[in-house]
């Protein structure tokens, strides 16, 4: 497994994770939820962001 797929499943596995404390974080609801449910979601989105320009990246670098 080179570098460039490392890259990509730690990215990946960001996103996942991020993903996974929002809905975990929405399932509990509560006074958290209401104070950093949108914090967690820009997060999301940047992560999300990040990985795809990662991805397009090693797309336009192939050898």
């Amino acid at each position: 497994m080179g570098w460039k797929m490392v890259l990509i499943a730690l990215a990946m596995l960001s996103v996942a994770g991020i993903l996974l404390w929002g809905v975990i974080t929405m399932a509990r609801g509560g006074e958290y939820n209401k104070k950093n449910s949108n914090k967690i979601m820009r997060y999301r989105i940047v992560f999300q962001a990040a990985a795809l320009f990662i991805f397009l990246g090693l797309l336009l670098i192939r050898d």
